[in-house]
C-alpha cells in the first residue's frame, strides 16, 4: 500500500510537471501567435477558397450554355444558393481543418503573406453572380458586427465571409486585424462608392438612351407587332389612346454591356429585384457587341429586308406590266386612226390635282346631306345617272343598262332603308335574308313559281332553283359535271363567269364544289337581282352585255354559263358570243342551257341553227348534248379551241379574225368587235396552257412570269409574287385576324380596293368568305396573275362609283389606293363611295402614307364613323374604321 502511494505520488508529480510544461508551451506560443503580423486564415481558407472558385466558375460555364431568358432567370437563382451553401461549407471545412493542423499553424502563418496577395489579386478575378458575370467588380465587405447570417447572403464574395468567420473564432488577437481590416474596408469602400457613383451615371444615360430608342415607333403589322405606336380607340367617337396596346410586344430590348451591368448591381446593393430586370435584357455571350456600346436586339419575327420593302412601299412601278388605262387608250387610238379621224380621243382629267382636298375633307362635317334621287336606298350613281340615259340617241343594245358616271362624282350620302338590320350570316344567307334589307317583291311574284326567291314572313327566301333548275342547282350543278367529267368542278374549273345570273343560286351552290363565280346581271326589270345575290353573301356585279367589252382580261374564265340568260348571242354575226370568247380561256368550256337546245318551236329550232353555224365558224367544238328528265330541260357545252389549226383551216371569213394590232386584254370602254383573236401558242406566252389544277394553282408562280420580267415592287417576277404571297399571309395572320378587334364570323363579302397579285385575298382563302380583287386601270394590269391563279376580280376607276348595289361589303380593304388616286381625284368622293358601298357595322382597312390616312380619318370622323385603330411609323400608316348607322336628315337639292 505504501509503495502504491509514493508510485501515485510520484506520477502525480510526473503529470503535474507535464501539464505545466505544456501550458508554458501553450502560452509561449500564444504571446508569438499575439505577436505575429501574419493573418492565419487566410492560408487555412485557401483550400476551400479554390474550391468555392471552382464552383463558381462551373456555374458561370453552365449559365453562358443557356442564353434564354428562360435559363438565366434559373441561373440566377440557382447563383444565389450556390454562394450562400459554398459559403457554410467553407466554415465548417476550415474549423476543421483548424484543429488536426494545429502544429502547422506556423510553416501556414509564415506563408500568410503571399496568401494575402493572392487575395489581394483576386479581385481581378471574373465572379459570376446572379446578373451574369461581373468582371473586375469590387464589393462590398461586411462590418465586423455582421452575422452568420448575413455572411450566407448572395451578394457577399466567398473571401470576405470565410475572414469574418476566422476573426470571430481567433478571440482578442482577432479583433486587432479586424480593426486593422475594417481600415482598409472602409477605403475600399470609398472607392466603391466612386464606382457606384460611376455606374449610376452610365446607367442613367442607357435609361436616356432607351427613352430615345423607345420614342421610335414600330409599325410591323406583318409580324402582329405594333410597338411604341398609338392604338386610337373611339368611345362615343371620342378618341384615347390606349397605354396598354401601345406596350412592347417583342419589341427591341436596349442591353448594357457586361462591366455597366455589374456596376449597376453594385449601385443598387445587388437588389433582387434589380437583379431579376438585367437578367431578363441578358442575352447570349454570340449576341453580345465586343465594342462595349449598347445593344440592340431584334424583334421577334423580325421582317427580312425583302419583306420590308414590300410592307413599306406599297406604291411601286409598273415593271413589266402595263396598264388597263394604257392599253384601252391605245386600243381606241388604234381604231381611231383606222377611221381616219383627225383628231385622236384623248382622255379627259378626271379632276383638278387634290391639292385642296384636305380643306374640303375638313369642311365636310357640317355638309353631309343625303342624295337626291328616285332609286333612293338602291342608288347607283353610274347606273342610275338618269340625266345622261335620257340623252341616249337609242337603247336597242341596252345602253341605258350601261355604265353612265356623272361628270363629278357624288358627295352625297345613300339612306338605308327603313328598318334595316344587321344582315343573316353565311350559309344561312344563302336560304334567306330579312325583307326589310331588300324590300322588294316584284321578282318573287314573277319568278317565283320558278324558285327563285319567295316572300316568307319577313324573310325572303331563296329555294335554290332558277329558270333552269326549277328542283335546285345542286342537282343542275352535278348534271353538267355527269354530262361532262372533264369539267371536274373545283379541280379543273375554278373560275366561272355566270351571265345573267338571276338570284345567283347557281354560283351560290358551286361554293359547295370548290368553284368561284362571278355572277353578272343588269339592273333591269328584274328587281334587284344583283342585290338579292349580294345580300345573301354570293358575288356579283351589275353589268351587261351591251356595246362595250367585259371590264375583265382575255383568255381567264374555266366556264362561262348561261342558263336561260337572254342573251341574243346569234345576232349582229355573233358579237356577244364573240366576246364570251374573248374572256374563255383556251380549252375552256361555254355551258348554255336554254329552250333552243330542248324544244321545237319554231323560233328555237331557228335560234339552235343558227348558233350551231356560228360556233362550228369560230371552231368551238360541242362536246356533249343532254337532256334532264327532272327538269325537263336540256343543256349543251361547247369547247373553244386551245390552238390555231382550226382557224388556219377555215374557209368562211365571217367572223373574222382581229387584227394583230387589236388588244384583246384591253377592256375599259372599249367597244365590242365581232372579231376573233388567235389562240396564245408561245410556251412561254399566258393562255398557253391550262393552270395548275385547283387549290395548288393558288400559291404556283404563273409558268408565263419568268426572272426577265420585273415585278411590281421592283424583284424578279417570280420572286415579286412569292414575296408578296409571304407578306400577305403574315400581315392577315399576325395582325388582321388577331389585332384589329374584327369578328371574321361576321364577314363574308370582301373587297381588295387595289388588288397586285392577289395575295391578300389569297391568304384569306380558308375562312368562309370571298374577295372581289380590284385592279385599277392606272395600275399595273396583274388581274390576269389573279385569275391564273383561281382568283377572280375586275377592272375599275376609282374615281368612279363601282357597279354594286349600297350596303354590298363587309370589309374593304385599301392598300395605298388613295394616294395613288391624288393626282387625278380628290380622296373625298373615293371615302364617300366606300361608305355607299360597305354595309352598316362593316369594317374599312387604309395602309397609306400618313398625310393621306389622316386625311382619310377625318373624312370617316365626320361621317360619324367610330375609328377603331389607327397607327404609323415614319410616313407610312394604317387605319381601321367601322361605318356606324348613322344618317343626315336633310337632302341635297335636285340636280
Amino acid at each position: 500500500m505504501a509503495l502504491f502511494d509514493r508510485n501515485q505520488r510520484q506520477r502525480s508529480s510526473f503529470c503535474s510537471t507535464a501539464t505545466f510544461i505544456v501550458f508554458v508551451a501553450l502560452c509561449i506560443f500564444g504571446l508569438w501567435m499575439v505577436s505575429s503580423p501574419e493573418a492565419v486564415p487566410a492560408t487555412t481558407s485557401e483550400p476551400t477558397l479554390e474550391k468555392v472558385k471552382a464552383e463558381v466558375v462551373n456555374k458561370t460555364e453552365a449559365k453562358e450554355e443557356d442564353s434564354s431568358i428562360d435559363a438565366t432567370n434559373t441561373v440566377k437563382q440557382g447563383s444565389a444558393n450556390v454562394v450562400a451553401e459554398t459559403t457554410t461549407a467553407a466554415a465548417v471545412a476550415e474549423s476543421a481543418e483548424v484543429l488536426e493542423n494545429t502544429a502547422k499553424l506556423a510553416v501556414d502563418a509564415k506563408d500568410g503573406a503571399e496568401g494575402d496577395g493572392e487575395k489581394k489579386s483576386s479581385k481581378g478575378q471574373t465572379f459570376d453572380d446572379e446578373n451574369g458575370q461581373t468582371e473586375a467588380g469590387e464589393l462590398v465587405k461586411p462590418e465586423a458586427g455582421e452575422t452568420d447570417g448575413g455572411a450566407a447572403q448572395g451578394n457577399k464574395s466567398t473571401e470576405e465571409t470565410i475572414s469574418v468567420t476566422d476573426a470571430k473564432e481567433e478571440g482578442a488577437g482577432g479583433q486587432d486585424q479586424n480593426a486593422e481590416q475594417t481600415q482598409t474596408d472602409t477605403n475600399e469602400a470609398v472607392g466603391q462608392d466612386r464606382n457606384t457613383e460611376e455606374a449610376a451615371a452610365a446607367a442613367t444615360d442607357a435609361k436616356e438612351s432607351a427613352g430615345v430608342a423607345a420614342k421610335k415607333q414600330t409599325f410591323d403589322d406583318e409580324n402582329g407587332k405594333l410597338d411604341g405606336v398609338e392604338l386610337v380607340k373611339d368611345d362615343g367617337n371620342k378618341t384615347r389612346v390606349s397605354e396598354e396596346s401601345a406596350k412592347a410586344d417583342g419589341a427591341a430590348l436596349t442591353v448594357k454591356p457586361l462591366a455597366e451591368a455589374a456596376a449597376g448591381v453594385a449601385a443598387t446593393d445587388f437588389n433582387e429585384t434589380a437583379v431579376a430586370a438585367s437578367t431578363t435584357a441578358t442575352t447570349s455571350e454570340e449576341e453580345k457587341k465586343q465594342d462595349g456600346g449598347e445593344q440592340q436586339l431584334p424583334a421577334a419575327e423580325a421582317l427580312p429586308n425583302g419583306e420590308a420593302e414590300l410592307l413599306t412601299e406599297r406604291v411601286a412601278q409598273n415593271g413589266s406590266f402595263t396598264t388597263q388605262a394604257a392599253q384601252s387608250t391605245k386600243e381606241k387610238n388604234t381604231r381611231a386612226e383606222k377611221k381616219k379621224k383627225k383628231k385622236k380621243k384623248g382622255k379627259k382629267g378626271k379632276a383638278k390635282a387634290a391639292g385642296d382636298a384636305g380643306v374640303a375633307a375638313a369642311a365636310v362635317a357640317s355638309t353631309w346631306k343625303l342624295c337626291n334621287s328616285s332609286a333612293g336606298a338602291d342608288y347607283i350613281p353610274c347606273l342610275d345617272n338618269e340625266a345622261a340615259i335620257r340623252k341616249l340617241r337609242t337603247t336597242s343594245h341596252y345602253e341605258h343598262r350601261e355604265r353612265h358616271c356623272p361628270a363629278e362624282a357624288p358627295t352625297c350620302l345613300v339612306p338605308a332603308p327603313e328598318a334595316y338590320r344587321e344582315p343573316i350570316r353565311w350559309p344561312h344567307s344563302r336560304d334567306r335574308i330579312w325583307y326589310h334589307n331588300v324590300p322588294h317583291t316584284r321578282l318573287a311574284a314573277y319568278k317565283g313559281h320558278q324558285n327563285w326567291v319567295k316572300v316568307s314572313g319577313e324573310h325572303l327566301t331563296f329555294p335554290g332553283g332558277g329558270t333552269q333548275f326549277k328542283h335546285g342547282a345542286l342537282h343542275y350543278i352535278d348534271l353538267i359535271q355527269e354530262a361532262l367529267p372533264e369539267v371536274a368542278w373545283g379541280r379543273r374549273s375554278r373560275v366561272v363567269l355566270d351571265v345573267g345570273c338571276g338570284v345567283a343560286s347557281f354560283g351560290g351552290y358551286l361554293f359547295d364544289r370548290d368553284a368561284l363565280t362571278m355572277s353578272l346581271a343588269p339592273k333591269d326589270e328584274h328587281e334587284a337581282q344583283v342585290q338579292f345575290a349580294l345580300e345573301r353573301g354570293i358575288p356579283a356585279i351589275s353589268a351587261v352585255m351591251g356595246t362595250r367589252r367585259l371590264p375583265f382580261p382575255a383568255n381567264v374564265f374555266d366556264v362561262v354559263h348561261c342558263a336561260r340568260c337572254r342573251v341574243p348571242w346569234h345576232i349582229e354575226g355573233g358579237m356577244l358570243l364573240l366576246e364570251l370568247n374573248r374572256l374563255l380561256r383556251p380549252g375552256g368550256f361555254f355551258v348554255w342551257s336554254a329552250t333552243p337546245v330542248y324544244q321545237k318551236l319554231p323560233d328555237d329550232v331557228e335560234i339552235w341553227g343558227e348558233m350551231v353555224k356560228l360556233t362550228k365558224a369560230m371552231c368551238w367544238e360541242m362536246v356533249t348534248k343532254t337532256r334532264d328528265t327532272v327538269d325537263q330541260t336540256g343543256l349543251v357545252i361547247f369547247r373553244k379551241p386551245n390552238n390555231n389549226g382550226c382557224y388556219d383551216k377555215r374557209t368562211q371569213t365571217k367572223p373574222e379574225l382581229c387584227e394583230p394590232s387589236d388588244e384583246p386584254n384591253a377592256a375599259w370602254n372599249i367597244a365590242l368587235r365581232a372579231c376573233m383573236h388567235r389562240v396564245p401558242e408561245d410556251p412561254s406566252v399566258r393562255g398557253s396552257r391550262w393552270p395548275e389544277p385547283w387549290p395548288e394553282r393558288v400559291s404556283k408562280v404563273p409558268y408565263w412570269l419568268d426572272s426577265s420580267q420585273v415585278g411590281v415592287y421592283g424583284k424578279p417576277a417570280p420572286d415579286d409574287f412569292a414575296a408578296d404571297l409571304k407578306h400577305w399571309k403574315k400581315v392577315v395572320r399576325n395582325s388582321y385576324l388577331t389585332g384589329m378587334g374584327i369578328d371574321w364570323k361576321t364577314v363574308r363579302n370582301v373587297m381588295d380596293m387595289r388588288a397586285v397579285y392577289g395575295g391578300f385575298a389569297a391568304a384569306l382563302r380558308e375562312m368562309n368568305l370571298w374577295v372581289m380583287n380590284v385592279v385599277t386601270i392606272d395600275s399595273p394590269d396583274t388581274l390576269p396573275v389573279i385569275y391564273e391563279r383561281g382568283l377572280f376580280g375586275i377592272y375599275h376607276d376609282w374615281c368612279e362609283s363601282f357597279s354594286t348595289y349600297p350596303r354590298s361589303y363587309d370589309l374593304l380593304h385599301a392598300d395605298h389606293l388613295f394616294s395613288m388616286l391624288k393626282p387625278r381625284c380628290k380622296v373625298l368622293p373615293v371615302v364617300v363611295e366606300a361608305d355607299r358601298v360597305l354595309r352598316p357595322n362593316g369594317k374599312l382597312i387604309v395602309r397609306d402614307d400618313r398625310e393621306t390616312v389622316d386625311e382619310v380619318q377625318r373624312v370617316v370622323r365626320s361621317l360619324q364613323w367610330e375609328v377603331r385603330m389607327a397607327v404609323s411609323k415614319s410616313n407610312q400608316a394604317m387605319l381601321c374604321a367601322r361605318k356606324t348607322t348613322w344618317r343626315p336628315t336633310d337632302v341635297e337639292e335636285a340636280r
